[in-house]
């Protein structure tokens, strides 16, 4: 399967979901390019990883982080 960058957008409304949030993270770390927190804001804490990797796997990534509790994310693929 064809590696691909992805963009994955994370938005935590619970923070007690970002201890499991960050363990996810840890096990993709292989295919992690990139990484940015925004602040929280609100009570809402804002993160974008930059992902090189089949879609498989980025699609793997984001819906084990989505069935968190208070977490929202969503993908964004290149077209290559």
């Amino acid at each position: 399967e064809e590696k691909r960058i992805a963009v994955l957008s994370v938005i935590v409304q619970n923070r007690g979901s970002t201890e499991k949030l960050n363990a996810y993270l840890s096990a993709f770390g292989d295919h992690i390019v990139g990484r940015m927190g925004i602040r929280t804001v609100k009570g809402v804490s804002v993160l974008c990883v930059v992902l090189d990797a089949p879609a498989s796997v980025v699609n793997a990534l984001t819906g084990k982080i989505g069935q968190l509790d208070g977490v929202t994310a969503k993908t964004l693929f290149s077209q290559f």
